[in-house]
């Protein structure tokens, strides 16, 4: 899969190769199981046309642009994104930076700069929520406008529903606040895990007799926080089990009050620093807490332990 950063590159791309492209616009966070069938339908598309498949994002997700102050939850950085939309048989990924400028930017000018100029596609398949360009005023009639003018069709998708419930990403956010891992599985399709590259930390996890991978979680905020059973990918042929902590550390001093994921593999002492590792949340045992001292803190993460090694075994 390519990946686009800036319009000039994808432009000169586009612009060389005239078949066009089945291409998808939207926030993509999750990619959950509505978002999915999207893509099934963009790749299908794309195949039947013999053209590439194109998903049209932007970095930041404009609702984190918007609520800078008080960010809603993230649930895929742009590393997760790009591996999943690979994993779905995506060709290419535009994804631009959301800033001032694109904020302001009108429908208008969103499809002829962004959308006609740029990608250029000979389709466009888009969810039954999808709205664009400054204060959203473009939709649905609008793009179909536009493709009568330029000669690109559009196609809607409909919701896909779970349990009665239409799939999103705030659906999914709720149940991974609330602790039902199950629920956001469900409409993910797949158990939720964060990714990224273990860092060195304070090392108290050793001196504790707990060594920790501590992975900066890649969020302004995180969509779950807590003490989790876990299950580990990324070190070897199988995933290994353990048990991590999602939140402030409330009860070491020091901390900068910074979101951290800590994770205890059960049996494991090999050195793993600067290795990229995905952590998939099995279960969730308790809330953060703070602890009046080290002594009772290492007490209750002998539970934990204890407690997710049954999960994980049943």
């Amino acid at each position: 899969m390519q990946v686009f950063r800036s319009l000039p590159a994808l432009a000169e791309l586009t612009a060389r190769d005239r078949r066009g492209c089945v291409a998808t616009i939207g926030a993509y966070d999750g990619i959950h199981l509505g978002h999915q069938e999207i893509l099934r339908r963009v790749r299908e598309r794309a195949a039947e046309r013999e053209v590439p498949s194109l998903v049209f994002s932007f970095e930041p997700i404009p609702r984190e642009y918007f609520a800078a102050a008080l960010p809603p939850p993230r649930l895929t950085r742009f590393r997760e994104r790009v591996e999943l939309f690979q994993e779905a048989g995506i060709d290419w990924f535009f994804c631009p930076r959301f800033d001032a400028r694109m904020q302001g930017i009108r429908a208008v000018e969103f499809i002829d700069r962004l959308l006609v100029r740029g990608v250029r596609p000979a389709r466009v398949v888009i969810g039954d929520d999808f709205r664009f360009a400054r204060n959203r005023e473009g939709g649905l009639d609008e793009l179909r406008a536009a493709g009568r003018s330029h000669g690109f069709e559009v196609e809607q998708v409909g919701s896909v529903f779970v349990d009665g419930d239409r799939v999103s990403s705030t659906a999914i956010r709720a149940a991974l606040q609330g602790g039902d891992l199950a629920r956001a599985e469900r409409m993910l399709g797949r158990p939720y895990r964060m990714s990224g590259r273990v860092v060195p930390g304070r090392r108290l996890g050793r001196e504790l007799g707990f060594p920790t991978a501590n992975v900066s979680p890649g969020r302004r905020s995180s969509p779950l926080s807590g003490i989790f059973a876990v299950r580990v990918h990324g070190l070897g042929a199988a995933a290994l089990p353990g048990v991590a902590s999602i939140g402030t550390r409330p009860t070491v001093e020091g901390g900068d009050g910074q979101v951290v994921l800590e994770t205890h593999l059960f049996d494991f002492s090999a050195d793993i620093y600067g290795r990229h590792i995905a952590v998939e949340f099995v279960a969730r045992l308790r809330n953060e807490e703070k602890f009046d001292s080290l002594p009772a803190m290492v007490e209750q993460m002998h539970r934990d332990c204890a407690m997710a090694r049954e999960i994980l075994a049943a």
